[in-house]
């Protein structure tokens, strides 16, 4: 008896004695097969290499390559696709929002078109693509010019001049959000999940959101949508899956955590992430679950994280601006249609010339399409700066030189009674991106000091509209009381210190309880000094008003600054980028730069103070000193 009819009786006896219909004995012998899932996650439209991986790592600043950018990712891309048979290429959410200019100047279309070319076939949704409301997303999602005052905007549907289709194509792949809900439907806003079927086996892409999205972005951005339990809704359509034959199983969720340490190994897992929000939805998660790609925290890992029964799930996350790839190698028996292996390795994406890969030229067509239109605009010079000023916290304090001058910025522009009347303004950290601004001279060779449209714009991108409000002393200190985990309403993982504007000085003290933090507060109006709170937490004058100025964001309650909803007698003022440019005007050559602590209500003492000895800025729930 040949092999050959060896085999085929094997596979008849097999057959007849199934309780559901079996194939040729090809398919019930069939040898597992491999299926490489290629992740990137936080593209923020980083169309343009973001530079190197970054100073924390190990590598020497002089042999540490530039990595990324949209040409050089389609290119990696293809290289990790041609290495296997099966391939599918996804995405863990805020590719758009936060993005450089040549992508937010025209609605964040270059960015879809990019990862078009890229090869993007799922991603789950992050919070940044709510930036501009579900309908914009839906219109990213759809394609279509973008509509302003009725018409087609000018800087929408520029395909004929960069070479992509007109109108705009929208995303080849799909957006997916399982746990949006759409309040008006009782139905997700976007698909929840996407099949991809491999050689003749389906598998099953979950799109999630991060729960707290409604916290994290403008109120407007996300109204009418109802943000479910991550976990929970994932479990809650394995049933659906396993009855349409699909065991393999992957979920694309934004959201994430860090590892300890020093962070230099893109390959590592120090710490386990204990306690980030990825593991406790990775260890609430139904054994079904083969793999998780996760990303929010800009934050590298590769790890292996423990479910509810034990079983250890591999997930992964990238660092932002497509610095790093995920490279995830599913291992997939045909008969059971299960994952029986995972092997994932993040890869770095070197533009360097050892690398050995070359940028796609079709991408880089694209982007330098977009580059030429936004050059006039992005090149002009704002103003000057005497010393780089950061958005890393720069002190234990929690003081941020960037955020100072912004928080400057928006009380210069609504100061004046017909703007608003404000004496003082505050600008929420999270908002000021980085690099925050750099002295050195960028690529435009503005020279050192000199500020470009287009740096303002990396460290301003939302285009954020300024709010001037009525508010208490009392309001005004449990603003600040709620700036702690776990205080006042504020998130019990995350403090979030906002920066206040030149002449508002507080203290706060971690070793006190929540409510009783904050002490020391004083505004000084240019001539003389008022204390709004004293040095043992009380209140002067609890109903006297003072016009504050912060952003929309903020206005409506984003970070978890829910005392500022109560602000009363609103005006809304110009965009947030408008008040910054009109601000740098002031310290354009010949003019002095602008410099940190000039101004004379800094004098003294920083604008944050804090009791205690610690030099670190805390982020989390632990504020003490």
């Amino acid at each position: 008896m040949n092999n050959s009819f060896k085999l085929a009786l094997i596979a008849a006896l097999v057959c007849a004695g199934a309780v559901t219909a079996c194939g040729d004995s090809d398919t019930v012998l069939a040898d597992p097969f491999t299926v490489r899932v290629i992740g990137l996650n936080d593209y923020h439209g980083n169309l343009e290499s973001p530079g190197t991986y970054g100073s924390n790592t190990s590598i020497l600043a002089a042999n540490r390559p530039a990595v990324g950018g949209a040409d050089i990712l389609a290119a990696y891309v293809a290289k990790l696709k041609k290495e296997v048979p099966h391939a599918v290429v996804v995405g863990a959410g805020d590719l758009i929002g936060a993005t450089p200019l040549v992508s937010s100047l025209f609605f964040d279309e270059p960015s879809v078109e990019t990862l078009n070319r890229i090869g993007l076939e799922f991603s789950s949704v992050g919070n940044h693509e709510f930036d501009k409301g579900s309908t914009e997303l839906l219109r990213l999602q759809n394609g279509g010019c973008k509509q302003t005052a009725g018409a087609n905007d000018p800087n929408s549907c520029k395909g004929a001049t960069v070479g992509t289709p007109v109108p705009f194509e929208g995303a080849k792949f799909k957006w997916l959000s399982a746990n949006v809900i759409s309040t008006s439907t009782g139905k997700p806003l976007l698909p929840a999940y996407g099949v991809k079927e491999i050689n003749g086996v389906k598998v099953a892409f979950i799109g999630m959101t991060l729960q707290a999205t409604p916290g994290i972005v403008t109120p407007t951005g996300v109204a009418g949508l109802e943000f479910r339990e991550e976990a929970a809704t994932v479990n809650a359509l394995i049933p659906e899956l396993r009855a349409a034959g699909i065991e393999s199983i992957v979920v694309l969720v934004h959201q994430g955590g860090f590892q300890t340490g020093s962070l230099s190994d893109i390959n590592a897992c120090e710490g386990n992430l204990a306690g980030s929000d990825i593991a406790t939805i990775v260890f609430r998660l139904d054994d079904a679950v083969d793999l998780v790609i996760s990303g929010h925290t800009h934050a590298a890992y590769n790890c292996q994280l423990p479910n509810l029964k034990g079983r250890k799930i591999p997930v992964t996350s990238t660092p932002a601006f497509g610095r790093v790839l995920t490279s995830v190698d599913l291992t997939i028996n045909p008969t059971t249609r299960d994952v029986s292996a995972v092997s994932a390795t993040n890869v770095l994406t070197s533009r360097a010339a050892d690398a050995g890969v070359v940028a796609d030229a079709t991408v880089t067509k694209i982007v330098d399409g977009y580059k030429a239109l936004v050059s006039p605009i992005a090149s002009q010079v704002l103003g000057g700066i005497s010393t780089a000023l950061s958005n890393a916290r720069s002190d234990g304090a929690c003081n941020m030189p960037a955020g100072d001058l912004i928080a400057d910025s928006q009380l210069q522009a609504t100061k004046p009674a017909s703007f608003g009347g404000a004496v003082l303004a505050f600008m929420n950290g999270g908002g000021v991106r980085s690099p925050g601004f750099t002295f050195a001279s960028s690529s435009a060779g503005e020279g050192d000091g000199n500020v470009t449209y287009g740096e303002a714009f990396t460290v301003q991108p939302f285009g954020n509209s300024l709010v001037t409000m009525t508010l208490t002393t009392t309001d005004i200190k449990d603003f600040l009381e709620e700036q702690f985990a776990g205080c006042k309403g504020q998130g019990a993982a995350t403090t979030r210190f906002a920066l206040p504007s030149a002449g508002f000085k507080y203290t706060w003290d971690g070793a006190q309880a929540c409510g009783a933090r904050i002490s020391n507060v004083t505004l000084n109006n240019g001539s003389t000094t008022e204390t709004l709170v004293d040095a043992t937490g009380t209140v002067q004058n609890p109903t006297k008003t003072y016009r504050v100025t912060v952003n929309n964001f903020m206005a409506d309650g984003g970070d978890g600054y829910s005392t500022l909803k109560k602000g009363t007698n609103r005006l809304g003022g110009a965009q947030d980028i408008d008040a910054l440019t009109a601000f740098l005007a002031g310290f354009k050559a010949p003019k002095s730069a602008y410099t940190l602590g000039s101004n004379p209500a800094d004098a003294g003492s920083k604008r944050i103070n804090r009791v205690g000895s610690s030099t670190t800025c805390p982020g989390a729930a632990n504020t003490n000193p």
